[in-house]
């Protein structure tokens, strides 16, 4: 039997919002999903008449919708706001070459300039030798230094005031239970701020996405018929993620308000004083915002670049103990040079 959409349109419901499980027919569906994202972007004061804001664009589910959303809400409700692309190309040969694709197909669709940066010309690798290099394990840890690096990079080129991401409510709960699971209390701090970075040295990041279903993001898309690129990364099953998001997607079919309930948990996370924080500076290398010296991305290409692809991976300790003995070994073979050219 037909239901009728809840908002008393008169119209028949064709959808049920796994967020609040109303029955909507999609005009209904459309009009509130894109109110709450207005009411997100006004009450936290993310953006500012005039501002240039770079949309991060892969191509996939969350990055379209937000530059759809962004577009439109920009020209409902007259935020003043520029809005362009900004697409990082991490070398992934059957999966970032395709997408970007799609990024340019939403540079036409949506009439908004396009950056591309890459990998190959930000460090002179790409994902592809990189993993050749360490292999299947941790190689999301580079991709994922590499890439904030990268974003901050092309918005500095850009001249932009904020960066706006496509993390959805899923993402936000994933990185909560990651980081509780790993005790990371430093990234669990912020993990659930809406804006983080800003001042002097760094261009702030925001989250409009941040109280919106992945489920009803996907039905956004559908319905509007956007144009998206839904293949999973080549090198994501070995990712640590996955596990957080396996269990999440257990923990929804018995409480679907779940991922609400654990963002609201972390946003009221406290820390006795006693906690260490991380004291964010400028990496004394790159120039670019880090919490350590040198920085997390200099120390991966570090250890690429001397052939020893594990350097960041762990404590510091082990690392430099890995430098110091790779120059000991350097300083072994120069010696042994010099004294076979002397006879």
């Amino acid at each position: 039997m037909p239901i009728n959409c809840k908002s008393s349109c008169g119209k028949k419901a064709v959808l049920k919002r796994p967020k609040t499980g109303d029955a909507l027919c999609k005009e209904c569906f459309f009009a509130a999903f894109e109110a709450e994202i207005h009411h997100t972007i006004i009450s936290s004061n993310l953006f500012r008449r005039g501002e240039k804001v770079a949309v991060a664009a892969s191509g996939g589910k969350d990055s379209t919708v937000l530059a759809h959303v962004l577009k439109l809400l920009n020209e409902t409700h007259d935020y003043g706001l520029e809005l362009v692309l900004l697409s990082i190309d991490e070398g992934i040969t059957g999966y970032r070459d395709d997408s970007l694709e799609t990024v340019k197909q939403n540079r036409d669709d949506y009439q908004m300039a396009l950056k591309i940066l890459s990998y190959e010309e930000l460090y002179g690798w790409t994902m592809d030798r990189i993993v050749a290099q360490i292999g299947r394990s941790n190689n999301c840890t580079f991709c994922g230094v590499f890439r904030r690096q990268a974003l901050d990079r092309g918005a500095k080129q850009l001249g932009v005031d904020s960066i706006a991401t496509g993390h959805n409510a899923d993402d936000i709960a994933e990185t909560v239970l990651m980081n509780i699971l790993r005790g990371d209390t430093a990234r669990l701090r912020r993990c659930t701020d809406i804006k983080t970075g800003g001042g002097d040295d760094t261009i702030p990041r925001v989250k409009p996405l941040k109280y919106s279903y992945e489920k009803e993001i996907v039905m956004y898309a559908h319905y509007k018929k956007l144009v998206y690129f839904s293949t999973e990364c080549v090198f994501a099953p070995n990712a640590y993620r996955g596990h957080a998001r396996a269990f999440l997607k257990d923990l929804e079919k018995v409480r679907p308000s779940v991922i609400m309930d654990i963002i609201h948990s972390g946003e009221q996370l406290r820390f006795k004083d006693s906690v260490k924080k991380p004291v964010r500076g400028v990496c004394a290398r790159c120039g670019f915002v880090s919490s350590q010296q040198p920085c997390k991305a200099c120390v991966l290409l570090e250890g690429l670049n001397r052939g020893l692809p594990k350097l960041g991976i762990g404590k510091k300790s082990k690392g430099d103990r890995m430098i110091a003995n790779q120059d000991r070994e350097i300083a072994l073979r120069e010696r042994a040079n010099l004294v076979k050219n002397d006879f």
